[in-house]
């Protein structure tokens, strides 16, 4: 495998910033690995990072780097810091940056592979947020979106833990003083939309441990699916909200992942 930190301009955001990304080699020579590709042009997952953690973070607190090397695809690491994803209501405009501007960045610096059967998603908590909000808005760019340990529920999280009936002052940071319940930034929302649209849907995987303090969230997000015809693989047991969990997880994600289907 080559692992390449890379370092870029953003002019959605106005900045520099940076993704760390794998890229396939096939190698015969190299002890204890077995490295493949699957032609030049590589399937892709887009791996997504939390709250308080950048695109470095998947690389140090797991193996992906390991457990993709048999699989021939890509892994597309980026740096959002603690956007959410999101078109911030007083920041950046990070749902346009990982929505648009990055991919298309990330296939003209490296052999990518556009094809929606080729492009996944993947992120865990705030990065679960994000990942199955690319899944849903762009359904027609993402062949399917996992969740592990994902924030499902913003419309009804982050409040303030003084007072229970307001939101954080870095939720209104991110999303504005109004309400998102029902808009694009609700992913209980979208759910509804995409089942009702005619376009490609979907496949979406998730997971939480029983011992998150996201496990409500995971709860209702399943629930709201359950009533969708959008194709849920959902997976619970003991876990916190920590890279233990994940780094098992991700394991079964990749496992998941619709490759050459």
């Amino acid at each position: 495998m080559a692992l390449i930190e890379c370092r870029f301009y953003s002019d959605v955001l106005g900045l520099s910033t940076s993704m760390t990304v794998i890229l396939p080699q096939q190698t015969t020579t190299q002890i204890g690995m077995n490295n493949v590709t699957k032609g030049t042009l590589h399937p892709t997952l887009y791996l997504l990072h939390g709250l308080s953690d950048d695109d470095s973070i998947w690389l140090r607190r797991t193996s992906i780097e390991r457990y993709v090397a048999q699989m021939g695809i890509a892994v597309v690491m980026p740096q959002v810091h603690r956007g959410f994803y999101t078109d911030m209501y007083e920041g950046g405009r990070y749902w346009t940056f990982i929505s648009e501007e990055l991919p298309a960045l990330a296939r003209s610096f490296f052999p990518l592979s556009p094809k929606r059967e080729d492009t996944f998603v993947a992120g865990l908590s705030m990065g679960g947020y994000g990942a199955v909000k690319l899944g849903l808005r762009k359904p027609e760019a993402f062949a399917a979106a996992a969740s592990l340990s994902g924030a499902l529920d913003m419309a009804h999280h982050f409040l303030n833990p003084e007072d229970p009936t307001k939101k954080s002052p870095e939720y209104e940071r991110i999303f504005g003083k109004q309400s998102i319940e029902n808009t694009p930034d609700d992913l209980l929302y979208l759910l509804k939309e995409v089942d009702r649209s005619k376009g490609p849907k979907p496949l979406l995987y998730q997971c939480c441990g029983t011992e998150d303090f996201l496990y409500e969230d995971n709860q209702a997000f399943r629930r709201a699916c359950a009533k969708t015809s959008l194709s849920l693989t959902y997976e619970e047991g003991p876990g916190d909200h920590e890279w233990g969990y994940w780094d098992t997880k991700i394991r079964d994600v990749l496992a998941w992942l619709p490759l050459g289907k």
